[in-house]
């Protein structure tokens, strides 16, 4: 994957890990007012997200679908040099109680638009790992997701060109330790990591 853009398009933003090359596409939030509390005695913010973040928003709490040629149009306008890329593999889903996954969608619709291979089932999260995004302090985190995360049928890693995918980045702990994995038990010949959005926080 390249930093090369098109003219007239915004950067990406480059993310720093142990992968190749990592970018996401913008921030995911631009701002965020305190409105007061509702009637049940929430907290409620007026936010403000940035296009592609959205468009996530739509994708994953309004369950709208009709946003994914969008997305995946951003992912091409941003991101344009993908000829290196042997495979995608997706994070696997915290909530697995959702009828279908928002980044595995997307990830589907990369695939057909690139002629990119899939591999949606290698990388798995184990019992546990929806707690994890609780846990505030970073080595304490790592810990955890190195008990969570694995590889299956790592064979079909060895020597290729992965494109690791998830929706958002927040401390980069879940992307550090799948490029691990990916490097160390699946013997990949390289990892770049392309995430939609970025916190605009550390964690």
């Amino acid at each position: 994957m390249s930093g090369d853009q098109k003219k007239g398009s915004k950067m990406a933003i480059k993310l720093k890990g142990k992968w190749e090359e990592g970018y996401a596409l913008d921030i995911h939030t631009t701002g965020s007012s305190y409105l007061g509390v509702d009637e049940y005695g929430h907290d409620q913010f007026d936010t403000k997200r940035s296009k592609i973040g959205e468009l996530l928003y739509k994708l994953k709490y309004k369950k709208d679908i009709t946003v994914i040629d969008e997305i995946v149009n951003e992912i091409e306008k941003h991101i344009p040099c993908l000829n290196n890329i042997d495979l995608i593999i997706p994070i696997p889903p915290s909530d697995k109680t959702r009828t279908w996954q928002p980044v595995n969608k997307i990830c589907n619709e990369v695939s057909k638009k690139f002629n990119i291979q899939i591999l949606d089932n290698v990388l798995i999260k184990k019992s546990g790992a929806k707690q994890i995004k609780n846990i505030t302090d970073l080595s304490e985190r790592k810990k955890e997701l190195e008990k969570v995360l694995d590889l299956t049928c790592s064979d079909q890693i060895i020597g290729k060109r992965i494109l690791l995918f998830d929706d958002l980045f927040r401390s980069g702990s879940t992307l550090n330790v799948a490029t691990d994995l990916l490097y160390h038990k699946g013997k990949a010949a390289s990892v770049c990591v392309l995430t939609l959005t970025k916190t605009r926080s550390k964690c």
